[in-house]
Formats: structure tokens, C-alpha cells, sequence
């Protein structure tokens, strides 16, 4: 459904983006992490047909960016991450402009209308002028306009900025409804567990280029070679520290400063090695109350990812 292949832009000597290498199956949410200035605009305005790259290729629904703009057009629904409105019309007034602008009849408008603003849970506002809308009001109009012409494809960028955690909340919502519809969803953000609730796939990119890519569940387990596991005891730490300092895949054993008989290790081995750790100590008849390895969320993914990169 998308799909870059060596897609570069450079301004002099600057690389926005190098060499980027995406594909995503229809009806996928992939989404879309980096830091400010890390070439995620710069890619969703090329897939977008508003920016033409430097070298390589990009086609959404097996049409070329560069060469058919206007059939990509016709499949995309973007929302940028700084957008205006007209502050002369009333929020349905908003959506009838687009829709003649897409060449859909009045008759249909009327109709479409009235189902995208219950989509976007803004019925009640279709008599508001826009420019009185909250933010969070206008980014979900502003999703709306995308969605008039019934786009198979929706690129995001940066949909959640600067909402309040309701509006967030209503945003993520929505997308969800999105994803059930079938559409096939790019999405940027800054808001990683979000993005980790919503999406199939993520990719990283730092510096212009894709340091990471897959499913969520995969590249967290890729980083997971050093794992950290809690540990909690009814009675004798000490003795079930002494027990795993002898193991050669433990480090780092911190005692819990707020909850008694609890402590942390890092542990680099297999899940199986894990296992067989857990059974020594229980052949010991140490204890134990819990034995449970940490979930890695998104953020820790992507601080990973990019440690040691310079984003300056």
C-alpha cells in the first residue's frame, strides 16, 4: 500500500533523509517515531506529492508520487502537523468546501457530512465558526477533512501535538474507529506508549535515516538481551542474593528502597537460562513470592535505538 525505496532529499549538503527503505501492507498502523528534525515531515510530504525527493522512489497504492500525483491525490488523506482554518465559515460550512473541492456532489455531501462530524464527535459544533473551536476541536476537523473523499490511506503527522490529555484521549479513539474501518494508517508522534497502543508496526528513524523497523512486540524483544527481573521474598534477601551473584548472566543487584524482601538484576540470558535460575532458587526452598521480568514500553525502545546519537 506504501512502499519507499531509497527515497533521499537533500538540501545542499544538508540529508533530510537517506536512503529510506518502508513498506506497509494495506490496513496496517504503522507508526512513525524519531525526534524533531529526524526526516518524519519531510517523508510524509513526499508520500503527500507536496515535496519531491532528491533520488530514489515512493508509491502509495502502486502509484508513483513523482510521476502521478494526481491518482495519489485521490488515495491519500494527509493531515499536517501545522494546518489553518477559514475563520469565515461554520465547521460544516468547512466540510462542504472540501468536498466540492474533491468534486463530490451536493447531494452526497450532505450526507457524508453530517456521518464524518459523528465520526469525529463534533455533531455538536457543526454551526460553530471554526476559528472558535478549541485545538483539539480543530485537529479533529481538521482529521475530518481528510477523511472526505474516503481515502484508503491516512498520513498523520503529528495528529496529537499540543492536546491536553482529554483531547489525546478522544484522538486515540477515533484512530482506533480508523483502524477498525480497514484504512491504512502512517502516523507520527511524540507520545510512544500511544503510538505503541495503536500500531502494528513502528519504525525509528533518526538523522534521515531508519534505524528500526517491525512490529512493536519484535524490536522490544530485540532489545531485550539484557533483561531486568524483580525478584520478591517472603524472608532471607540475603541469602537469595548471595545465590544469584554466583550466576555468570546476573549484574547489577539493587536492593528496593521502598518494599522490603524486593530486588532488581539484569540478566542476559535466555529465557530458558531464566528458568533454570528460578528453579535453583527454588531447589534452595528460598521464598519466593514473585519472580517477573520487566515489560519494555516504547520509550525505552526508542531511548535504546538512539543512544549515542547526536541529534543537535
Amino acid at each position: 500500500m506504501i512502499e519507499t525505496i531509497n527515497l533521499t532529499k537533500k538540501y545542499g549538503s544538508f540529508t533530510a533523509l537517506n536512503s529510506l527503505n518502508l513498506k506497509i501492507e494495506k490496513g496496517t498502523v504503522f507508526g512513525f517515531v524519531g525526534h524533531n528534525g529526524a526526516g518524519k515531515s519531510t517523508t510524509f510530504s513526499i508520500l503527500a506529492t507536496l515535496l519531491a525527493p532528491t533520488s530514489g522512489a515512493a508509491y502509495v497504492n502502486g502509484y508513483d508520487v513523482i510521476k502521478e500525483p494526481k491518482k495519489v491525490r485521490n488515495h491519500i488523506g494527509y493531515m499536517p502537523d501545522f494546518f489553518g482554518v477559514y475563520d469565515q465559515f461554520k465547521t460544516i460550512e468547512y466540510l462542504d468546501f472540501y468536498g466540492a473541492s474533491y468534486g463530490i456532489p451536493q447531494s452526497e455531501r450532505q450526507a457524508l457530512i453530517p456521518q464524518l462530524l459523528e465520526l469525529v464527535n463534533l455533531s455538536h459544533k457543526q454551526d460553530d465558526y471554526v476559528d472558535l473551536l478549541s485545538r483539539g476541536m480543530k485537529q479533529r476537523l481538521c482529521l475530518a477533512r481528510s477523511l472526505i473523499h474516503d481515502p484508503e490511506v491516512l498520513i498523520l503527522d503529528e495528529p496529537a501535538s499540543g492536546l491536553d490529555p482529554r483531547a489525546r484521549i478522544e484522538m486515540r479513539e477515533i484512530l482506533k474507529e480508523l483502524k477498525n474501518m480497514g484504512k491504512t494508517i502512517i502516523i507520527s508522534s511524540h507520545i510512544l506508549p500511544e503510538l505503541a497502543e495503536m500500531c502494528d508496526e513502528i519504525g525509528v528513524i533518526t538523522n534521515g535515516e531508519l534505524v528500526a523497523s517491525g512490529s512493536v512486540a519484535s524490536i522490544q524483544q530485540q532489545l531485550q538481551a539484557n533483561k531486568v527481573i524483580n525478584v520478591k521474598l517472603a524472608t532471607d534477601i540475603e541469602k537469595a542474593i548471595l545465590l544469584f551473584e554466583d550466576d555468570p548472566k546476573v549484574s547489577t543487584i539493587t536492593k528496593h528502597e521502598r518494599y522490603e524482601n524486593t530486588f532488581t538484576f539484569a540478566f542476559t540470558g535466555s529465557e530458558l537460562e531464566q528458568i533454570a535460575l528460578l528453579k535453583k532458587a527454588l531447589d534452595q526452598e528460598l521464598p519466593i513470592l514473585s519472580f517477573s521480568q520487566e515489560e519494555s514500553n516504547l520509550e525505552d525502545v526508542f531511548l535504546e535505538i538512539t543512544k549515542g546519537v547526536d541529534f543537535s
